[in-house]
Formats: structure tokens, sequence, C-alpha cells
């Protein structure tokens, strides 16, 4: 579904991203790990179109993405949820909902404002609450699910777990391995090894903007030698 080739970034005049080259199949959950500042972020926000790369391709369902403006590609069928979550702090929980969803619908119940409550039930019951008043694990929920609303193929989440207290990172996992087993592709980028290996098929190590392993998470998790020399702090 997603595969990116030789991907260059630059911001100004440092180079941040140095041939970064990954895949995610369709139904699959591919972690991109990687210490702070490696890069995981930016590789993202290259893939839709929030950074443009000076070179590289950005291949979704076969067709390049490179050139083309972030509400585009989101219409082909990536969704973004930024590290930050960008929720409107004086809309309601159903107003943010609403905000996300697309105008040409194609009659996938995955883009209904219904169907993202049965995903997140704990929304439903937050539903006329401001979005300002959410605990930061309420407001992840909600990010999620305001991008779910608009019908992805592709869900890129940055930085999921950031924040979050180890209970309500448990709640987190339970919903991402959710989406997975309904036939959702996620690429999501962490610092936490922990929560990217209960949710996650496969994973990449970013270091200074390279790509330095790949492989499936099982042998990453076995792979002690790799996880000290990229991983730890």
């Amino acid at each position: 579904m997603l595969e990116v080739s030789d991907l260059e970034v630059y911001y100004g005049l440092s180079h941040i991203l140095f041939g970064v080259t990954l895949r995610a199949a369709a139904g699959e959950a591919v972690a991109l790990l990687g210490r702070n500042g490696a890069g995981k972020s930016t590789t993202l926000k290259a893939i839709m179109g929030l950074v443009p790369p000076s070179a590289g391709r950005v291949l979704f369902r076969g067709e390049d993405l490179v050139g083309k403006p972030p509400h585009l590609i989101c219409r082909k069928g990536i969704g973004f949820v930024p590290e930050d979550r960008r929720i409107f702090p004086d809309l309601t929980v159903r107003e943010n909902l609403e905000v996300g969803r697309r105008p040409e619908g194609n009659g996938d119940p995955m883009g209904s404002v219904e169907r993202v409550f049965g995903l997140f039930p704990a929304l439903r019951d937050l539903a006329e609450r401001a979005g300002d008043s959410l605990s930061g694990g309420e407001q992840q929920m909600l990010a999620i699910a305001r991008t779910l609303v608009g019908d992805p193929a592709l869900l890129l989440l940055d930085e999921p777990s950031e924040g979050l207290a180890p209970r309500v990172l448990q709640d987190l996992a339970g919903h991402v391995q959710r989406l997975k087993r309904e036939g959702m592709t996620i690429l999501l980028s962490e610092q936490n090894l922990h929560f990217a290996t209960r949710v996650s098929d496969r994973a990449y190590i970013l270091e200074k903007g390279r790509i330095q392993y790949e492989g499936a998470i099982e042998e990453l998790c076995a792979d002690a030698e790799v996880r000290r020399r990229y991983l730890m702090v």
C-alpha cells in the first residue's frame, strides 16, 4: 500500500533524512522507531506532504504523492494524527469529529461518526464536552477518531504514546490493535518500544536520518544488541 524510496528532506540548509526507504503492506502495522531527533516525525510529515522532499518517491497504491498538497493526499486515503493532537479546544468532541468528515464520502461505515463512537465508546459519553476539558488520553482518542472519520486506508500516528499514563497506554494499544484487526494499515513513529511491540508487525529504526534496521517485531525483541545500539538513551 505504501512504498517510500530514497527520501531526502532538508530543513533549510540542515539535511534531515538521508535516503529513507520503507514500506507498509495493506493491513500491516509498521513501527518507525528511534531516539528523539532521529527523523521519525519528519518522515511522516514528508509522506503527508507537510514537508517537501528534495528527492525520492512516496508511492501510495502505486501513485507518487511527492509534490501533492496535504489536502489532496488526505483525500486519496491517508490520515495523519500529529504528535501534538491539534484538538480544537472550543469545539465539543462531536464537533471535532464533524470537522474530520470528508464532504465526498464513499459510503464506507468507517467514515461515520457513529462508527467511530463504536470504536471509542468513551467518546460517546464525552460528545458534548469541550476539547480543552479532556484528559491527555481522551484527547489522543479524539485525535485518532477525528482522523478515522475521514475514512483513511492508511493511518499515520506520530508518537501516539507520548505523555500518557501506563493505564491509558494499555487502552490505546487495544484500540490500535482493533483497528489493525479490521484491516487498517498503520505506520506509527514511536520512542516507546514496549508500546510499539504490542501493536506492530514490523519495525524500522531511524538513526540520524538513516534507516539502520528493518525486521519483524519479534526479531527486534530478540536482538538486545540492536536495541542497545539504536534505542537506549
